[in-house]
């Protein structure tokens, strides 16, 4: 979908023909809200439900009300921490000083990826059904380690069509979004543009678009999109906006080079023809030029650490 602020989707940089869209939308936002980190009140959610829990036990032993008693009442307040009457404090989350960027890059993982047939409904369920995991396998153990244990993304397939009735042109392949973390893949649109594909890469296209979708999620959980959206909205100018916007859009492109990488099912042939095809086209206002785009990605695809898909300390030349 078109990002707030900006135009509308941009021909697609890989494929021939006006029809051809650029096809990462910008993830669907959600109203802003706080940032909290899950790790910093686990104890306390833990120490509230074990409460909680010792309550209904006592009322549920016995059929009858308990007999009044001549002891004084207990004032249960005591047993609680004074901290649990303080709401969890909100984290400031520096974009481009997050702790992520200190983490090595995901191990690779077998991931089994079966054939793709782009004029089978079954079968864009079924590469969606395989590939998810593999994605939430490549990239747990990373979050993990910054203290997120947080939900997977639902993988899904639609098809309704998102673009319907929209003035602008192009079409949405797939999309995040963050009000329900979910990554869902318009079937109609993605078939129709993989006749633009040659068939050896059909699997490892896919696989780079929903990757980059997954990058959208990573940004998620660890307050990177949501701060992002405050960069958009606070820019004073449309230029900025959009420049805040492409460090969004050129991280997540960098992580499409990290799943390339970390499915461990694509050799370098297939990574650098991936990039091509996604990448080798025009300069888009809302994702950076055809340049910029092929670096990011395969900083992704070669990086050490996390710090390599860290765009928004890099100079504005490097996310125009």
């Amino acid at each position: 979908m078109p990002p707030y602020g900006a135009p509308g989707p941009a021909p697609y940089p890989g494929a021939a023909g006006p029809a051809a869209p650029y096809p990462y939308p910008a993830p669907r936002r959600r109203a802003s809200r706080p940032v909290v980190w899950t790790a910093a009140i686990m104890s306390a959610l833990v120490s509230l439900t074990a409460a909680a829990a010792a309550v209904v036990l006592v009322v549920a032993q016995g059929g009858q009300a308990p007999e009044p008693s001549d002891r004084p009442a207990v004032d249960l307040s005591s047993r609680y921490s004074p901290e649990l009457s303080e709401p969890p404090r909100e984290v400031e989350i520096d974009v481009s000083a997050h702790p992520v960027y200190d983490l090595p890059m995901p191990e690779p993982v077998d991931c089994p990826i079966p054939d793709l047939d782009p004029a089978s409904d079954a079968s864009w369920e079924a590469f969606s059904a395989e590939l998810g995991p593999c994605l939430n396998d490549l990239w747990r153990p990373r979050l993990k380690e910054l203290g997120l244990h947080v939900a997977d993304p639902e993988f899904k397939t639609t098809r309704e069509n998102p673009d319907e009735g929209s003035p602008e042109e192009g079409m949405t392949l797939a999309y995040y979004d963050s009000e329900v973390r979910e990554i869902t893949i318009v079937i109609p649109n993605v078939s129709a543009l993989s006749e633009e594909f040659p068939d050896r890469d059909q699997e490892g296209v896919w696989s780079a678009l929903i990757g980059h979708e997954y990058g959208h999620h990573v940004q998620e959980v660890t307050g990177v999109l949501e701060e992002s959206y405050e960069m958009e909205y606070a820019a004073s100018s449309q230029s900025q906006s959009l420049q805040a916007l492409r460090r969004t859009e050129l991280q997540a492109e960098c992580m499409g080079g990290i799943a390339m990488r970390g499915l461990g099912a694509f050799d370098d042939g297939a990574i650098d023809r991936v990039n091509r095809l996604l990448n080798g086209g025009d300069d888009l206002p809302t994702h950076g030029t055809s340049q910029n785009r092929r670096t990011w990605y395969d900083q992704g695809a070669d990086g050490d650490t996390l710090e390599s898909c860290n765009t928004y300390a890099a100079p504005a030349r490097e996310v125009r």
